[in-house]
């Protein structure tokens, strides 16, 4: 699905970095936060315009699953890029809790918080009674909750309880999503979208059209606005570059087992370790327009042409990458291509 505008490139939209705060084989937690901070100081520096967290529970491999305490640990450290969820799921919890996180967060630093909001539950059935209490709220209580959070961060509340921190904060929401539910109501309700494409790209165009036929202007945005997870192993060689994205596929296969764990290190064959049907269901979901592997050259190539095709105004870029010194040579990479 192009767009009449394809004249521009990723050199003119902002670029962000989704951070799932990996917990790689023979680490932990403590490690991957201090790797969080040290990836946040280098985009910062490098330009990229958003630095975001995501929720997830029950994951031995993943350290992120209190979102608003580590974005405040990330924004402490950085000084100017915008820090936030992408996302808070946001039937996992109360949302006048959300409300008074966020808008304490907002206080803390003024003017860089972000709020995507989920309305998966981003684990399984226990885990989510282990956080609510309650199989009650369902995902379909999803809009209700996101009136809810408008209105506690309004000036003027309608509910008798307040968000304090929270009412009358800038904290700018964001509707995330994998299929076409909350782009509907992200055009419904004139405010931005993000699309989970680095997972879901099966139903990228779908949800891509449903939100921009479907927007009305509200008073946060007057047309549309949509960023795209897109996810980027760079290298100085191709050959580098998949033997380096082996840990993502991984990641995926593990998934795909339900075993899920931590981050392992690249290997040098996966026929080895998984059967030809498993790699390829991966790989159909690590589709090459949305996972682009490889050199300066090939990355390039692979986002101008993401863009092209999407006129996406920003991308968030995802790099499940094992060592940190190949994490930070990918985003030094994409950011070489932005000057």
């Amino acid at each position: 699905m192009k767009r009449a505008n394809t004249a521009r490139t990723f050199q003119h939209i902002p670029l962000s970095v989704l951070d799932l705060a990996p917990i790689t084989e023979g680490s932990n937690a403590s490690e991957s936060f201090k790797n969080s901070v040290e990836l946040a100081k280098h985009v910062e520096k490098w330009g990229f315009n958003r630095y975001w967290l995501a929720e997830h529970h029950n994951m031995e491999g993943i350290a992120s699953s209190a979102t608003s305490v580590v974005i405040g640990h990330i924004a402490g450290h950085t000084n100017s890029i915008r820090v936030g969820a992408g996302g808070v799921m946001l039937p996992n919890h109360a949302t006048i809790v959300i409300a008074e996180q966020f808008g304490t967060l907002e206080a803390m630093y003024p003017g860089r918080i972000d709020l995507g909001l989920g309305r998966a539950p981003g684990t399984d059935q226990a885990t989510s009674y282990a956080l609510r209490r309650t199989l009650n709220m369902s995902v379909e209580d999803f809009p209700m909750q996101v009136n809810e959070l408008q209105d506690y961060f309004s000036d003027e509340p309608i509910s008798r309880v307040k968000a304090v921190p929270g009412q009358g904060a800038n904290v700018p929401l964001w509707l995330l999503g994998s299929s076409g539910f909350s782009a509907q109501l992200a055009a419904h309700k004139g405010l931005p979208f993000s699309f989970a494409s680095h997972f879901a790209p099966a139903f990228l165009h779908q949800a891509l059209k449903l939100y921009r036929d479907n927007f009305k202007p509200s008073d946060v945005l007057e047309k549309p606005y949509v960023m795209l997870g897109i996810n980027v192993i760079a290298a100085d060689t191709d050959e580098e570059a998949k033997r380096i994205a082996t840990s993502q596929q991984q990641q995926f296969l593990s998934l795909r087992r339900g075993n899920p764990g931590k981050l392992q290190p690249p290997v040098d064959n996966l026929e080895e370790m998984y059967s030809p049907l498993e790699i390829a269901a991966v790989m159909e979901t690590l589709d090459p327009k949305t996972t682009i592997v490889g050199n300066p050259d090939t990355v390039r190539k692979g986002l101008e042409s993401f863009i092209e095709e999407t006129n996406a105004d920003e991308l968030i870029i995802g790099s499940q990458i094992f060592h940190q010194k190949d994490r930070l040579r990918s985003y030094e990479i994409v950011a070489e291509m932005m000057k």
